[in-house]
């Protein structure tokens, strides 16, 4: 077959190809130019997941009749000074967008410039672009989509359905109205109204209430403040606490220079740092926002823009690993205040069952008893349950009572963040009271955090001390897993564990960390095994020995089901409140819940 030219209609589909992916992509173009027009109000309203209808409207420069029939010409743009591709400073600069979507559809463009004494209207019909002509429009730019595709039926083949197609319009519109508190955003996807976001104040706590109105209020509560500097390059926003999480990562919004996007070293960065505090298979809630100078980063590596690459990718992860590591420091021992509150929602008449049965968050999920178990009283506001009633004045917890510390100390301690131990329920459970609250510890994994720390401490300061075992201990192992572990025991030195061969598939443990006191040296040594088989070779020596830390310092915590006196709760309380990170376990789980007296109050009526 000879080489030909391919006619324009044919290379504006191709470019639609690229460009256009889904009705969701017709709206990130649209409204990301709104935004580049200094639009302060944008609305879009979407019929049949977009591809009946696509309608942005916005306030902002809008365009003259002139500009109009250039503005669905190929690679027409006025957003690019002087052809400097290293100089981006808006968000959409390819000139792609509107004739794309006009060679696949039917566009219809009204738009009036502040200059201009009216407005002018221009239509492009599968690629048949019509003159343009006078129309009715106040200010600024109202863009009609009408039959998403009609030009390549084909394409809506591999459409969604519309509560798919909904839903993905749905997240673009929230990205870029969290990347532009500045701007009022309405929403409506068939007869629903599903965003309506009024222009954040201009106080510094505006981003938050805009981040409180997509994200919800629960991470308002639970989320740090990041902001950081390094080379001209800025990182603010916000991060939740490790104990709010989620089982995939659609809570986490990163931008670059206002851009919302997808990036692999950003999102890697993201996990690096909380790799220490978040379970395995959950993920931070957060959102984060970069400046970069324009000459430090390329925008225009992908056509849907999601991607950029940095000139210098290893000062923006380490800024961003740094940055979220101090914040979590800073907050120190506090957990997310969810805990307390799903423990006291169980308790109330109010709460049904299955309330929360939708949410992918374990600490989200409680007890609850169905409107049959509360009979007659099932409409009443304050109190207790008539179930929960029952169930406490039957119950007999076996406890420990402090009886071994004097009144003037457990006064003073009371005055401490985590209070004055005041009891061990069940032999796990430490009973804390403060001045305006109580607080439920789990001793196991608070305990399992102060070791992991230490044991992290002591290896940057040259080295775990290790104690010699009395008998070396032999575990009989599989040749595989034999070969894994000696391969790293120079690793497992440092960290003051000593394997040697023994035999075939055999190894001897002949010393192990002293931090860890008495420990199930078979039981660790499995752990380990699993562990490294995990982790592969894609973690570095340093996330390495930090994992391993973990996995060892779970099994030389104080463990469950060992009785406590009054003086080692306090014990465990003050190390808790030193200890960096000690509001969740190695494992991402909260090591404490606190109860707010007000609400205990509220329980039996009397606020």
């Amino acid at each position: 077959m000879p080489i030909r030219q391919l006619s324009e209609e044919t290379v504006n589909r191709i470019a639609a190809g690229e460009v256009i992916e889904r009705p969701s992509s017709v709206v990130k173009e649209l409204v990301e130019n709104a935004l580049d027009a200094g639009a302060d109000h944008i609305e879009i309203v979407t019929v049949d997941g977009g591809l009946a209808l696509i309608r942005v409207s916005d306030d902002g420069t809008g365009m003259s009749r002139e500009e109009l029939s250039l503005a669905v010409e190929r690679h027409a743009t006025s957003k690019l000074r002087d052809d400097n591709l290293l100089d981006i400073l808006t968000l959409g600069f390819r000139g792609e967008a509107l004739p794309s979507i006009g060679s696949v559809s039917r566009l219809v463009i009204k738009s009036r410039s502040l200059e201009c004494t009216g407005a002018s209207e221009i239509v492009v019909d599968c690629g048949r672009k019509s003159d343009p002509k006078p129309c009715s429009l106040n200010k600024g730019t109202c863009i009609e989509v009408h039959d998403l595709f009609s030009a390549t039926p084909a394409r809506l083949k591999f459409m969604k359905s519309e509560r798919a197609e909904n839903g993905a319009i749905n997240d673009v519109v929230r990205r870029l109205a969290m990347a532009h508190p500045q701007v009022s955003f309405s929403l409506t996807t068939g007869e629903k109204t599903g965003l309506s976001l009024v222009k954040a104040h201009d106080r510094p706590d505006g981003i938050l209430s805009r981040l409180g109105k997509i994200m919800g209020a629960e991470f308002m509560s639970d989320a740090l403040e990041v902001r950081a500097e390094r080379e001209e390059i800025r990182l603010s926003g916000y991060a939740g606490l490790p104990t709010l999480n989620r089982a995939n990562t659609l809570k986490q919004f990163l931008f670059v220079n206002g851009r919302p996007v997808r990036d692999k070293l950003l999102s890697g960065s993201v996990r690096a740092a909380y790799g220490d505090f978040m379970p395995r298979g959950r993920h931070p809630m957060l959102a984060l926002f970069l400046d970069v100078p324009t000459s430090e980063v390329d925008v225009n590596v992908h056509p849907s823009k999601a991607e950029v690459r940095f000139r210098n990718a290893g000062l923006v992860r380490g800024l961003i690993v740094g940055a979220l590591k101090q914040v979590l420091a800073e907050a120190g021992h506090h957990s997310s205040a969810r805990g307390g509150i799903s423990a006291l929602d169980a308790f109330r008449p109010e709460f049904q069952a299955g309330r929360h049965a939708d949410s992918d968050n374990p600490y989200e999920r409680s007890s609850a008893y169905g409107p049959s178990a509360m009979g007659s009283h099932a409409n009443y506001d304050v109190g207790f349950s008539e179930t929960t009633q029952a169930a406490l004045a039957m119950v007999d917890l076996p406890s420990g009572h402090v009886d071994d510390v004097p009144d003037d100390v457990a006064l003073e301690f009371a005055s401490r963040p985590l209070g004055a131990a005041r009891a061990q329920l069940h032999e796990n459970y430490i009973l804390s009271q403060t001045g305006d609250s109580i607080i439920i510890v789990d001793q196991h994994a608070a305990h399992e955090r102060i070791v992991y720390e230490r044991m992290k401490k002591a290896l940057v300061e040259g080295g775990i001390p290790s104690q010699g075992l009395l008998i070396p201990e032999v575990i009989d192992l599989d040749s595989d897993d034999s070969a894994l572990l000696l391969g790293q025991r120079d690793e497992f030195e440092k960290l003051g564990l000593v394997i040697e061969a023994f035999g075939h598939g055999s190894v001897m443990v002949r010393e192990t960390p002293a931090l860890l006191g008495e420990v199930d040296v078979k039981g660790m040594v499995h752990d380990l095994i699993d562990e490294i088989r995990e982790q592969g070779e894609a973690f570095s020596l340093k996330e390495r020995l930090e994992h391993v830390c973990s996995t060892m310092a779970c099994h030389g915590s104080v463990r469950s089901g060992r009785r406590l006196n009054g003086t080692e709760m306090n014990a465990l309380l003050r190390e808790m409140e030193a200890v960096p990170y000690s509001g969740q376990c190695n494992h991402g789980r909260p090591t404490y819940v606190e109860l707010r007296l007000s609400d205990i109050e509220r329980l039996f009526g009397r606020r």
